[in-house]
């Protein structure tokens, strides 16, 4: 039988070892990647229609906020990994993100400049 010492540092580095990683709710990580994946195999076959319009709204905006919040919380994470999509699917989905939020690129870059982001 352990000590409460030795107890008490389990628990510990089983706490350190899960900081900064944030636990998956009913597997939505892995529902995710393979969502993701799935979409990716709908493009490459050219099947543009594999979500409805209010489906990828929802996800979009799902997305958004999610990430939105992990970085208020100080998460320094990026939307996407470098060089996961191209220049023009980023500047598309800013463009069409900013015109649904109706702000203007100069009101990104004035809030930029005040926040530093």
């Amino acid at each position: 039988m352990s000590s409460p010492r030795r107890a008490a540092k389990g628990a510990a580095k089983v706490t350190a070892k899960r900081a900064g990683k944030p636990r998956a709710a009913s597997g939505a990580s892995a529902d995710a990647r393979r969502l993701a994946a799935s979409l990716e195999r709908a493009l490459a076959d050219g099947r543009l229609d594999l979500l409805s319009a209010e489906a990828l709204q929802a996800l979009l905006a799902a997305a958004c906020r999610l990430y939105s919040a992990r970085r208020e919380a100080g998460e320094e994470i990026t939307p996407v990994k470098r060089n996961a999509v191209s220049a023009t699917d980023a500047m598309v989905t800013a463009s069409g993100l900013l015109r649904a939020a109706d702000l203007s690129t100069f009101e990104l870059g004035m809030w930029q400049s005040f926040t530093g982001r």
